[in-house]
């Protein structure tokens, strides 16, 4: 870094402050110079993109998977922090996975994944959505698989 003044590379950091959106603030001064001026640091991510089904890309977003979510638990005991949680979850492998662009079908796989161990009858609830079941087999597929 140089300074935006004078352009020297002689620079001191005066004070750093982290603030609550993920930016760390540094007030910098300049050896040089002796002016003084504020960075700031901030993480830079790649925006993750979803593969739909019919081939379409679009960003990933979050609040999709939340009132998924919210619909599958609807009048069951889990409360909207869990709802929340499990979808940051979520998010949080898909990005630990270092890819840019997943397919919904792995979004709605780590989903059932985390839902299986939250709440049984909101995993099937999702499930019988996500697998656009047709057929009262296909509950009873489910149902089997929550008993194993």
């Amino acid at each position: 870094m140089k300074c935006p003044y004078c352009g020297s590379e002689n620079l001191k950091t005066l004070e750093t402050r982290d603030s609550a959106d993920n930016t760390v603030r540094r007030r910098k001064e300049c050896g040089n110079c002796g002016k003084r001026f504020t960075t700031y640091e901030y993480i830079e991510t790649v925006e993750l993109m979803v593969r739909k089904k019919d081939g379409r890309l679009e960003r990933f977003d979050i609040n999709k998977i939340i009132r998924g979510l919210q619909k599958a638990c609807e009048k069951r005991p889990v409360t909207m922090d869990q709802i929340h949680e499990l979808a940051e979850k979520v998010r949080q492998e898909l990005m630990l996975g270092g890819k840019e662009e997943v397919s919904s079908q792995e979004i709605g796989d780590l989903v059932m994944k985390h839902l299986k161990s939250l709440d049984r009858v909101a995993y099937i609830r999702f499930a019988s959505v996500y697998r656009k079941f047709e057929e009262p087999e296909d509950f009873r597929r489910v149902l089997q698989e929550v008993r194993k």
